[in-house]
């Protein structure tokens, strides 16, 4: 397929297991004239997998707003550019929203591939609803973070955010302050990767659990709905009557991936 003049396209790469790369996605990937990552080691990980010799040129959080209209100007000079981060679809909590924005405002086409993210396998594996869902993304970290929290008090629609491992149990603890202990709560981890889990359960019971489990690899939590009935939790969690929750489930894939998300297990 040929490419459309000023073509900036942005592709998403495996969030864990290298299979999850499309198709198209390496097809793009080599047919690029130039491929901007946000950690060039990373992505020369996933590149030499797939045999790719494009140049690649470093674009992060920390040199974007230096480097954006560099690269609109070679966008608009005919240039096609491909866009990846260290994992996942650029501009989900990754850079990608700045260069997608101003190539935009400069009549220069922009094309986003269908792929992997965390958040959508995390949701639906979550048994809560995900008709209608909200994605917040990483909550701030100080200034902000308590008005952020009050916002879903009374929110009827699922809640997706990310969170690093360290910060995970003092999070869960602080819904419960603000949600209250009884809320739904599935906390996803290492999503794709060998070592995947899903913990559901009440946020009272999720909280114990990281207590006594150390939480490792990369943190997606889906925060049920405000109306979390009996009956939500009878559909969402396959609970007794008896109240018996289900804590864990464990999902050991036979080809999924080490640690490293670009390293064969």
């Amino acid at each position: 397929m040929p490419y459309l003049c000023d073509m900036l396209y942005i592709v998403p790469t495996p969030v864990g297991n290298m299979e999850d790369m499309t198709m198209r996605a390496v097809r793009i990937l080599k047919e690029a004239d130039l491929i901007l990552a946000e950690d060039t080691r990373t992505s020369g990980i996933l590149l030499s997998h797939y045999d790719i010799h494009t140049p690649v040129l470093s674009h992060h959080k920390y040199n974007e707003h230096e480097s954006v209209q560099e690269f609109v100007a070679r966008l608009r000079s005919g240039t096609n550019i491909a866009l990846i981060s260290d994992a996942g679809t650029p501009g989900i909590s990754d850079p990608g929203f700045l260069l997608a924005r101003e190539a935009v405002r400069n009549g220069v086409e922009v094309q986003t591939l269908p792929g992997a993210t965390a958040f959508v396998p995390a949701l639906v594996s979550s048994g809560l609803p995900c008709d209608r869902f909200i994605f917040e993304g990483f909550l701030p970290q100080k200034k902000g973070r308590q008005t952020r929290l009050q916002l879903y008090k009374e929110e009827e629609r699922t809640v997706i955010f990310y969170e690093s491992p360290r910060r995970l149990l003092k999070t869960l603890e602080q819904f419960i302050e603000v949600y209250g202990p009884e809320r739904q709560v599935c906390v996803s981890r290492e999503i794709s990767k060998l070592h995947e889990s899903h913990v559901r359960g009440t946020l009272a019971e999720v909280a114990d659990h990281f207590r006594q489990h150390e939480p490792l690899g990369e943190i997606v939590i889906i925060l049920g709905p405000r109306l979390a009935s009996d009956s939500l939790r009878l559909t969402a969690y396959g609970l007794q009557d008896n109240g018996q929750s289900l804590m864990s489930n464990e999902l050991i894939m036979g080809k999924g991936k080490s640690k490293n998300k670009y390293k064969n297990s």
